[in-house]
């Protein structure tokens, strides 16, 4: 039973990466005010056990209180009219607040689903714990972002340097999808790089959380 004001069950965080579950998630939103504007869809990829299951997918749309904004539309195309029939965000924290509850939260530039994530989790009393990885951290740490922009490394570029496919690009889903694969990539690379050091040992949850922290933006 989940206590009003408490953050979401934890995950083990001393548990070998490999063997705890992710949950990857993107949002679409009406706009990039992280005060303002809405989720208006959703996507999620499960990853357990270093594997995608495709079956554990989730993606719903969400009526937003305020319009799509212009250049929002333009990037993800959906129109305010395609919502209308969709459930409001109250109705579907329930259902993040499961899929979030026990994994660790990946996302591409983090900061940005943490953001509208925490918002619609709040008047629940609920929020988001601290563990985190982000993926556009884990591409700094690899040393395959641009060190001389302070832009985050763009998701479907970051995958495709790296020969992975890009899925349905600005689609909620699509793009959760695309960001587990290259989790997976760079948490690889990072566990072979543990693997060589002068004290080699599983790299864990908690290590690829600090990777996270260290190498955000």
């Amino acid at each position: 039973m989940l206590r009003r004001g408490q953050p979401l069950p934890a995950p083990d965080l001393s548990r070998p990466w490999r063997a705890a579950e992710f949950c990857v998630i993107d949002v679409e939103t009406t706009g990039l005010d992280l005060r303002r504007d809405e989720i208006i869809a959703y996507g999620a990829a499960i990853v357990t056990g270093a594997r995608i299951p495709f079956g554990r997918a989730t993606y719903g749309l969400v009526r937003p209180s305020r319009p799509v904004s212009v250049p929002a539309l333009a990037v993800h195309t959906l129109r305010t009219t395609d919502l209308a029939e969709a459930p409001t965000i109250d109705q579907v924290v329930p259902e993040l607040a499961d899929l979030l509850s026990g994994r660790v939260l990946v996302a591409h530039a983090a900061w940005i689903e943490r953001a509208f994530l925490n918002r619609a989790l709040r008047p629940h009393g609920l929020r988001l714990g601290r563990a985190t990885v982000d993926t556009a951290a884990l591409m700094r740490a690899c040393r395959l972002a641009d060190r001389h922009t302070d832009e985050e490394p763009n998701l479907e570029a970051a995958s495709r340097r790296l020969g992975l496919p890009v899925h349905t690009p600005h689609h909620a889903l699509g793009d959760a999808f695309t960001t587990a694969q290259l989790f997976l990539a760079l948490a690889t690379r990072l566990e072979t790089s543990a693997a060589r050091g002068r004290k080699p040992r599983p790299l864990t949850v908690r290590d690829l959380c600090a990777i996270s922290r260290h190498h955000r933006r």
